[in-house]
């Protein structure tokens, strides 16, 4: 026992128990600014935790590192993935329309692709100061950046497989974002279509794709030259795919490129109508697919990713004619030259598209 301020003090360890005297209980003053000094403290921490502060990033005005830009973008695409999840399981999407395609098929946007856009795009704006940043979906209000947490940069998979970094001038750098792939599966609830994308470019050259399935928690990623995650596989060669392929085409216009493959490869020819060129994708590399073929206009934000992780795994995605894709930031968001993406023989499939007359 010992005595405060005229108070016996017994320890406990959880309490500090205070026996009454005099009838009475007084509190130390200095007891007082001890436990609010040590509140405003902690206080302090959280914060510095909740708002992420304390993450350091390699990046100036002049440089960033790509190893670090990469970890973020994963966490990006996943932290959007969560808010297109969230918003399916209410009843309300606030479903809203943008026009027609040229297909004529309906563009839909929902507070899915919002959400999913404000998670992604306001966390990497935060994360990395003057980062320029391309999305399928604009700001239809001001935001607070001081309410925006910022990405952890070191991804622990990143860290344990890529072993080398960059550091790049910033001004060569656009980060292309799409923030929900296949919106009308979505709004359909056909939800295995969907996709977040996330995609950085360096003078226009595709070198970082990130590809998050939301509804199954899958993500696939690459960094062109320098890794990829290892779910990331190319499918074994096929000598059927020569004569007839399995070729993986949009829903919203499956029957004109029917017609194209029918007269590039014969009536053997497998189509498969899909939803999202990011899931086209990666049913490339799961093997149900030899090429992905798309005979009209299609975003940049859409296929950028995609083109990334075919591009580490020295597959080719290209235009129709056989052209490379470039993702400048002041480029055309829209590629009007067609699309084909293949793991093997690409030169082989443009060679015979380019005899069809609906290429």
């Amino acid at each position: 026992m010992t005595k405060v301020y005229g108070h016996e003090v017994q320890s406990d360890s959880s309490r500090i128990f205070l026996k009454k005297t005099m009838n009475s209980v007084k509190i130390s003053p200095i007891g007082l600014l001890v436990l609010a000094f040590v509140g405003a403290l902690a206080l302090y921490y959280v914060q510095q935790s909740w708002w992420g502060h304390e993450i350091e990033v390699s990046t100036s005005a002049d440089e960033i590192s790509m190893k670090q830009l990469l970890s973020a973008a994963i966490y990006a695409a996943e932290k959007g993935g969560v808010e297109v999840v969230k918003v399916r399981k209410d009843a309300d999407l606030e479903e809203k329309s943008k026009g027609k395609t040229l297909e004529g098929a309906n563009n839909p946007v929902t507070a899915g692709d919002m959400k999913s856009h404000e998670a992604i795009v306001y966390s990497l704006k935060v994360t990395f100061d003057g980062l320029p940043v391309v999305s399928e979906e604009k700001e239809d209000k001001p935001w607070d950046k001081t309410k925006v947490k910022k990405l952890e940069v070191n991804h622990p998979d990143v860290k344990s497989i890529i072993t080398d970094d960059q550091m790049i001038p910033i001004k060569d750098v656009v980060v292309w974002v799409d923030p929900l792939d296949a919106t009308q599966e979505y709004t359909e609830n056909l939800v295995h279509y969907v996709t977040t994308m996330v995609c950085v470019a360096i003078k226009g050259e595709p070198v970082i794709g990130v590809i998050h399935k939301p509804f199954s928690d899958q993500t696939t990623w690459a960094w062109v030259g320098h890794g990829h995650s290892a779910n990331l596989k190319s499918p074994p060669y096929k000598v059927s795919m020569k004569e007839s392929p399995n070729i993986i085409v949009s829903r919203s216009h499956a029957g004109a490129v029917k017609g194209v493959a029918e007269e590039t490869f014969g009536k053997e020819v497998n189509v498969i109508k899909a939803g999202g060129a990011g899931y086209k994708v990666l049913e490339l590399f799961a093997g149900n697919a030899d090429a992905y073929i798309h005979t009209t206009l299609i975003k940049k934000w859409d296929i950028c990713a995609g083109n990334a992780l075919l591009k580490e795994m020295s597959s080719k995605m290209t235009t129709l004619s056989g052209e490379s894709i470039g993702y400048e930031y002041q480029s055309d968001p829209k590629n009007d030259g067609g699309l084909l993406a293949s793991i093997w023989d690409h030169d082989n499939f443009l060679k015979k598209l380019s005899s069809a007359k609906g290429v």
